[in-house]
């Protein structure tokens, strides 16, 4: 089976190195990939928003599955795309059409969505430029801290807690009047402030049947102790102490179960992943968010404890049998360290040149934001390096991912030394 895997990130560099392992997989393609991608198959210089040149190139190299790793390409209808042409439309693509998507594209979109399913999630209310002065009126009710939340796809970024009604106040106009994600947020939605634990669920479904993938927690904030900006993921660990068999059936049976309902009842075709991030508030799960895809860094960690064929179940899927699959879970403990470029998340260092990648004894490294040139391995992105390993028990995985992501450098590098360890 030759597979085509779109995606640049640490995401994409995990779900390379599994798929590669599978005896069903005879080519991997990679578009555009990074410089650890190409270990594990071919780099193909298309960026994954390029449709035409997507869809010319799959039907060249005879392509007989596409995999989507980010949300662009998917929120923008790659799936729709590939339906709606004659020469792609058998060739099954791995992440949901345009109007399933829209459950990560739309904040509003999901929202509501919970809502019509009675999915447990926190209050809200949407704003527009146009309804800003309602926005200010619902503020003054609606309680401190207050999250705001860009409606639109704003690279992990669009989300501010505010902690006084004036920063509040302030934000709201900023993002509705002064477009501070850009079109992101147009739409703005004032939402309750949950407090809990956050946890990361994975769902993989073929529409009908579903697989839940082992749970993760992620690491948000740039700073130790969970302090400083937000950052689109700083490390994550799986499996999660917190999230027992109990806490899991609650999860199954108030949000996963009518979710895949709720898509199949609203007419909403749907093959691929959905990401829900979670709050376990008292024991209690409440959804946060959906995503449309796999979440980075915590595919890193998660794809370490699948132990079945990856490319199996991601047939499964293309074939409406997931159900006949096997998904075996270890019972280790995986946890991933990223590495992150100087100044990110703010504006940060490119082009430096990374050393000590042969010293990692016993992780993988999984390539963010890297790229060739000549024989070196340079950073192009802000998270560059996702050092992940899979051990007996947490603490000792904790302790190789940070001790192998010490043995890397380049200039200004920077990774938190204390991920998962609120968890210990």
């Amino acid at each position: 089976m030759n597979i085509l895997l779109l995606g640049s990130g640490g995401r994409e560099s995990a779900f390379a190195w599994k798929i590669s392992q599978s005896p069903k997989c005879d080519h991997l393609f990679i578009a555009p990939g990074n410089a650890g991608t190409s270990q594990y198959g071919t780099n193909v210089n298309i960026k994954s928003t390029d449709f035409e040149n997507i869809g010319n190139f799959a039907i060249e190299n005879s392509i007989d599955l596409v995999l989507v790793g980010p949300e662009e390409p998917l929120v923008k209808g790659i799936h729709d795309f590939f339906l709606a042409n004659t020469g792609l439309k058998n060739i099954p693509v791995i992440g949901p059409q345009s109007e399933g998507a829209q459950l990560e594209g739309s904040k509003d979109f999901s929202k509501a969505f919970m809502q019509r399913h009675n999915i447990p999630a926190a209050a809200s209310q949407t704003f527009t430029r146009e309804t800003l002065q309602e926005g200010f009126e619902y503020l003054a009710t609606a309680g401190l801290p207050v999250v705001l939340k860009a409606d639109g796809l704003a690279a992990g970024k669009g989300v501010l807690i505010c902690t006084t009604l004036e920063e509040a106040q302030l934000e709201l106009t900023e993002m509705l009047t002064h477009a501070k994600f850009g079109d992101a947020s147009s739409k703005v939605l004032v939402e309750q402030f949950l407090q809990g634990i956050e946890l990361s669920v994975f769902v993989m479904t073929d529409g009908k049947n579903y697989k839940v993938l082992p749970e993760a927690k992620d690491y948000k904030r740039i700073g130790e102790g969970d302090t400083g900006l937000n950052t689109g993921g700083m490390g994550s660990v799986s499996p999660v102490p917190f999230a027992d068999e109990a806490f899991m059936r609650k999860v199954e049976e108030r949000v996963i179960i009518p979710t895949v309902e709720g898509l199949r009842k609203e007419n909403i075709p749907y093959k691929g992943f959905i990401f829900i991030g979670l709050m376990n508030c008292d024991g209690e799960p409440y959804v946060i968010e959906y995503n449309c895809r796999m979440g980075d860094p915590e595919t890193e960690s998660v794809m370490l404890r699948i132990e079945s064929d990856f490319v199996d179940l991601l047939e499964g899927v293309a074939e409406e049998n997931l159900d006949k699959k096997e998904l075996t879970i270890s019972g280790k403990t995986a946890a991933t360290v990223v590495m992150v470029a100087g100044g990110y998340p703010g504006e940060y260092l490119k082009d430096k040149v990374i050393t000590g990648i042969e010293n990692v004894r016993d992780s993988k490294v999984f390539h963010a934001g890297t790229s060739m040139q000549g024989e070196d391995i340079i950073t192009t992105g802000g998270r560059v390096l996702a050092i992940s390993t899979l051990q007996d028990n947490m603490f000792t995985a904790l302790q190789q991912a940070t001790a192998d992501a010490s043995r890397i450098y380049w200039d200004g590098m920077y990774f938190r030394k204390d991920i998962g360890f609120d968890l210990l």
